[in-house]
């Protein structure tokens, strides 16, 4: 059986654990603000190499820690099963047409106890309604393909009337408003109690649709293409020391999931399917493709800038010392290509409602930088999210990095003993599992390991698990042939070694067989028959 070398150090641990948690529970307890986007990639924010303006993002950076190892589910929903109720998705049941177990309580009832108030602004896509969790106020933004006139959007579970066009209406705006609106009636009504605030972004999710002011100021940026781009975040980010490896070769015969090729027509001649060299573009697919990524650059431009606001409204309320800030993306950026909502327009400008337009690949490549692969794989592209933690009172100023490997099921775990607050052992008249994850206090101040057995992934027949340094992966369109990397040396996953390490690939095979047999046990569902 694979041991995890990490263990050896917790006697050391140990002890710096103790004097890390006497510390924090001297404080009051913290606000809590989770700020999650939607599709957004491992460099596309200024802090984690990117080029697009994210000044708001990279300040909080800047006063707090970064992670550089840690990791989400792949995909939307399973990412916000793991962070409202610590489990992995797949105990709990959870994919968009099944209802979590009874025992699976979210995050704000497990906080109740401890005298918090819970807000939630953005995207739910958690089953049953939002003030049923344990929210007291939300805003739930359900129209996943219109940024401008949503269809489905709710206060407090109640639906809203439609925005007309010409009214203002931008979701990210919206979604920022709400949070700000929860936070201040917050500070009228409860001053002195502490408050959990789920901000939950739809952006850069599909379609590309941005305010014009903000596309024009990326309109030309990215006419470089995105192989410079690539090569550029990945040289930054060496630089800052978030990878220390070589960037991964770009895949020019990957197709996107779901792809049908009639995509191509309703779209224009300006998209492609494939992540080729930009030199082998037209000059009108140069263009085109340059532009997405404007509309792109400008949603998350736009995400910062709304972030500030909510910022802004911590600082007036008195907030801000005592206020853990979290900020993560739930997958990696998307390859898609399709049409959906209203359609596409080929006449209506980019990034307008009448528009309709994905990310891709070629650029989808360029925001996983230097990774493999795209939301929906569990190869490091896909699952590898930035993650930002600030508190004034507890973290050191400095942008310091934290190295160790580290999965959003630990941030219940994390929020729980800062709180407070331990894990009911039952809830809704059934006892609960372990929560899976693991505390991330121990490095609020100083980069130490985070003691696990392993990580496990499986997402649409894509599957991982992590000890160690090894990491055994596999993607369904191989027929789930497992591939095996030493992610100390090769964190791109560059070097297949299977053949190698026989050894290696049986134990951890059959360590993931034996997790997701117990997973599905604790979801009360039966495994696929292979």
């Amino acid at each position: 059986m694979l041991l995890n070398p990490l263990l050896r150090s917790g006697l050391i641990l140990a002890g710096y654990c103790l004097a890390a948690l006497t510390a924090v529970a001297a404080l009051a307890k913290p606000n809590i603000v989770l700020i999650l986007a939607d599709d957004l990639g491992f460099s596309d924010i200024g802090c984690y190499g990117g080029e697009i303006a994210t000044p708001n993002l990279d300040r909080l950076a800047a006063g707090g820690i970064r992670l550089t190892q840690m990791y989400n589910t792949a995909r939307c929903w399973p990412t916000r099963a793991c962070l409202m109720t610590g489990y992995y998705a797949q105990q709990v049941n959870r994919d968009p047409a099944k209802q979590r177990p009874a025992w699976a309580a979210l995050l704000p009832d497990l906080l109740k106890p401890a005298g918090y108030h819970s807000y939630h602004s953005g995207k739910w896509h958690v089953d049953g309604k939002v003030l049923a969790g344990g929210f007291e106020h939300s805003y739930s933004f359900d129209d996943h393909d219109r940024y401008f006139t949503p269809k489905q959007h709710l206060l407090d579970d109640q639906p809203l009337p439609t925005p007309k066009p010409g009214d203002g209406f931008y979701a990210t705006k919206a979604i920022a408003q709400h949070a700000i609106d929860f936070l201040a009636g917050h500070a009228a009504e409860h001053r002195d109690q502490p408050f959990f605030l789920y901000l939950a972004f739809n952006a850069p999710h599909f379609p590309l649709h941005a305010l014009p002011e903000d596309i024009a100021r990326y309109r030309d940026r990215y006419l470089a293409g995105w192989d410079a781009i690539r090569e550029q975040r990945w040289r930054r980010m060496r630089a800052a020391g978030i990878v220390d490896g070589k960037l991964s070769e770009p895949d020019a015969k990957f197709t996107p999931r779901y792809f049908k090729p009639e995509v191509l027509t309703q779209l224009g001649p300006g998209e492609i399917e494939h992540a080729v060299a930009w030199k082998e573009l037209t000059p009108e697919q140069q263009r085109f493709q340059a532009t997405k990524m404007a509309i792109h650059a400008a949603m998350v431009d736009r995400l910062d800038r709304e972030t500030g606001r909510v910022l802004e409204q911590l600082r007036q309320m008195g907030a801000w010392e005592n206020t853990l800030i979290v900020f993560l993306s739930d997958n990696g950026a998307d390859a898609t290509v399709m049409v959906r909502g209203d359609g596409h327009d080929q006449k209506a400008p980019p990034g307008s409602a009448d528009s309709f337009l994905c990310l891709g690949p070629g650029w989808a490549s360029a925001s996983n930088a230097p990774f493999r692969r795209h939301k929906i794989w569990v190869h490091e592209g896909g699952i590898s999210t930035p993650f930002i933690m600030h508190w004034p009172a507890v973290i050191p100023a400095g942008g310091r990095l934290r190295h160790a490997p580290t999965h959003i099921i630990d941030f219940v775990p994390t929020v729980l003993e800062l709180a407070g607050v331990s894990a009911p052992e039952q809830w809704g008249g059934q006892a609960r599992p372990a929560l899976p994850g693991k505390s991330l206090v121990p490095i609020l101040k100083r980069d130490a390991p985070i003691l696990r057995d392993a990580l496990y992934w499986q997402h649409e027949g894509n599957r991982a698990v992590r000890v160690g340094d090894w990491k055994l992966v596999s993607e369904s369109e191989k027929n789930g042939e497992w591939e095996l990397y030493d992610l100390k040396r090769d964190r791109i996953e560059a070097k297949n070694v299977a053949a190698a390490h026989p050894k290696q690939v049986k134990e951890l095979s059959a360590l993931w067989e034996r997790l997701d047999d117990q997973f599905h046990h604790e979801g009360g569902t039966r495994k696929a028959a292979k």
